[in-house]
């Protein structure tokens, strides 16, 4: 956008020209501090920054102020000196070296490299790309040098690799980007001739390829690659002589080679103006060696971050630099901090294993206390736990069948001893009923138990919420006329935790799951209840699961699961009954892969029900006769479902409350209702 429309848009919604927060007052009166991400300046915003494009010698008519005139073309008149031996020569650091992709050395490329410790990024131009086959697609960025700024793209290199002439050094180079504009100057290339002409750098003549004319410069080694910048001997000699630097891909010269003082160009030029990129005008021409790469998103291409605008302290959208950018992501709530940490780290550990389970790590923040042995304090929660399960044999029994499954189904193991100084961490256990299902405890880890002011969880990033709005699942449930519902079995304990974290997972038990005998240590092999990661950390994986299985098993069993499940239960719907069976069918096929079993399935056709086997099924459709029962309410993400007249059904609480502010609101609670469909009636 121009920079006068970026004006007209400030005065349209009569906002300070300096903070662009407020219309509380005006650029003159404002006492908030800024800075120009671009240009450094503490007098505009960044998104006032005029962005200056590289310019190019034109003529200029000649009129006042020099023959300068007030338009946009910059000109000048040309005195030439004539001479033929007037020009000077100066060598830079520039090397001969192989580039090839990893593990293709023999189709190695011979390159002149420049090294440039002022730019931040390295760079090649597109015959490299070319002569290494490389077809990736172009990305926007933005180039700055002494001339300017300006906006290009070009395509990235990765997993390549540089070596000296000699091979005696090789490393890797980091992401490689496509640029046209490249310091090429073979005049500054060192030769063998250049040191013999100076008695302190004779002795490396030997050490100087010649110039091979065969040979272009192609690539630039920005501050990104400071291995080859490193200095691993320094030749210096006397004052205003040149100096020689050993880097580890070859000797170089740096400085004035000529024999003579007289550096005068052949052509001088006067009344020619340069515009700087922070809009200066001088005389002096523009170094085009300094340049500086930043990258920048293209507008074209979705990102995978959500985009959010800041909010000043008025309540007021706060203009800052990407004000006039507008995206569709504009209102979605942005990952925090620690949430691009934890899926950095969920990036780089989540791993299958040889089973085909799916492994994840326990997210630790980067800077956290020691854990410390906090076994007397598991100790005294066993204790305290035995001793309320012996008052209620019912939930002893159910207790201790709950921790015989979790070991019978490799959910948990004995734990080996602990090395001296070893750090872990014992969690206290104990259980809890839903009240919907009284006959079953569910063992839940205590991991937000604190001992010596620290607990497991205050260690742990708990990760983003990566599940998808209820009202959207809702809603696409009850979208096409074939409705159906299933339920992924035990889903923490479906993915793996990395063996190295298992420590911090151990807690205490009886030994043979009697409670008469002694206590034994144990820790878990899966990800628990408990565990403020456990939720994002099994969503990541399921949604892996997913996307590794597209290929064979389609890209609408893979939507089904990231888009259609709230935490493990997954809700869609289809137009016809085949259709639902062959998606279910593909999707359970796709996590088997994965030891992720889908059951508990439900439909408001019997169709398809019956395609399934029993065991396979909802509880209260297991036993029915489906070709004359009729279907039963089924609890689906807490909503009662009438399958046979595929309704949503509410109880509602008989208990009277005392017609109260407290007893009304009591009594419209309890009512759960994420649609708004009893509104009417509880507004009324």
């Amino acid at each position: 956008m121009p920079l006068e429309e970026r004006k007209a848009c400030l005065m349209e919604n009569r906002l300070c020209f300096r903070c662009m927060a407020t219309s509380d007052h005006v650029a003159r009166n404002c006492k908030v501090s800024v800075k120009c991400a671009e240009c450094g300046s503490v007098r505009h915003n960044t998104a006032l920054h005029v962005d200056q494009a590289f310019f190019r010698d034109t003529q200029v008519t000649k009129g006042d102020n020099g023959g300068e005139q007030n338009s946009s073309s910059v000109t000048s008149k040309c005195t030439e000196i004539c001479g033929d031996n007037l020009g000077g020569r100066s060598c830079s650091k520039v090397c001969q070296v192989k580039v090839y992709t990893q593990r293709k050395e023999h189709e190695a490329i011979k390159v002149y490299a420049v090294l440039d410790e002022q730019s931040n990024r390295s760079l090649a131009k597109p015959q490299l790309f070319d002569a290494l086959g490389i077809t990736s697609t172009t990305t926007p960025y933005t180039l700055r040098t002494c001339s300017g700024i300006m906006e290009t793209a070009g395509r990235r290199a990765n997993n390549l690799m540089i070596s000296s002439i000699d091979d005696k050094a090789k490393f890797h180079l980091p992401a490689l980007i496509e640029c046209e504009i490249i310091p090429d100057d073979r005049q500054e290339i060192p030769t063998p001739d250049i040191a013999n002409h100076f008695s302190h750098l004779k002795h490396i003549a030997n050490k100087i390829p010649p110039v091979d004319p065969q040979v272009q410069i192609l690539l630039l080694l920005g501050r990104d690659v400071l291995r080859a910048h490193k200095v691993r001997e320094h030749i210096n000699g006397p004052h205003d002589a040149p100096y020689a630097q050993r880097l580890d891909l070859g000797w170089v010269i740096v400085g004035e080679v000529c024999l003579g003082t007289s550096h005068q160009p052949k052509h001088h030029n006067v009344f020619k103006t340069s515009v700087y990129s922070n809009g200066r005008t001088s005389l002096m021409e523009p170094c085009s060696n300094m340049i500086q790469v930043k990258e920048r998103i293209d507008k074209t291409q979705k990102s995978g971050l959500n985009i959010t605008s800041n909010k000043g302290s008025t309540g007021k959208v706060q203009f800052g630099t990407a004000v006039f950018d507008k995206t569709n992501d504009d209102e979605k709530e942005a990952l925090s901090i620690e949430d691009n940490i934890f899926l950095d780290i969920m990036d780089r550990h989540v791993h299958q294993d040889e089973n085909g389970s799916w492994v994840a790590p326990l997210p630790f923040r980067p800077e956290r206390r020691r854990l410390p042995n906090n076994r007397i304090q598991a100790q005294k929660r066993l204790y305290s736990l035995r001793k309320s399960l012996e008052k209620d044999s019912t939930k002893k029994n159910q207790f201790a069948e709950f921790v015989q499954k979790m070991l019978d189904n490799d959910h948990a193991e004995p734990a080996p001893p602990l090395e001296h100084g070893k750090e872990c961490w014992y969690l206290p256990i104990f259980g809890v009923h839903h009240p919907q299902k009284p006959d079953q405890i569910r063992v839940v880890f205590d991991s937000s138990a604190e001992f010596d002011d620290i607990s497991l969880n205050s260690v742990l990033l708990s990760g983003p919420d990566l599940n998808n709005p209820l009202l959207g699942v809702l809603m696409r449930f009850r979208k096409d006329p074939i409705a159906f519902s299933a339920d992924i079995q035990q889903m923490f304990y479906n993915f793996l935790v990395e063996e190295d974290h298992r420590d911090f997972l151990r807690f205490l038990w009886f030994k043979d799951n009697d409670m008469t005998k002694e206590i034994c240590e144990y820790r878990m092999k899966v990800h628990v209840f408990g565990n403020s990661p456990s939720p994002s950390v099994a969503t990541y994986c399921l949604r892996r699961a997913a996307q590794k299985g597209e290929k064979i098993h389609g890209s609408d069993a893979k939507q089904y699961v990231e888009r259609n499940f709230y935490v493990d239960d997954g809700l869609s719907s289809s137009p016809t009954p085949h259709g639902a069976i062959d998606l279910l069918k593909r999707t359970r096929a796709m996590l088997a892969e994965s030891n992720i079993n889908l059951h508990k399935i439900a439909s408001n056709s019997g169709e398809v029900v019956k395609a399934f086997d029993v065991d396979d099924r909802a509880k209260g459709i297991k036993d029915l006769d489906l070709s004359s029962d009729p279907l039963p309410i089924q609890r689906s993400l807490g909503m009662l479902w009438d399958l046979d007249t595929d309704a949503f059904t509410f109880s509602v609480s008989s208990e009277d409350k005392a017609f109260t502010k407290r007893g009304v609101l009591s009594v419209v609670n309890s009512l759960y209702d994420p649609l708004g469909l009893t509104a009417p009636i509880t507004i009324k």
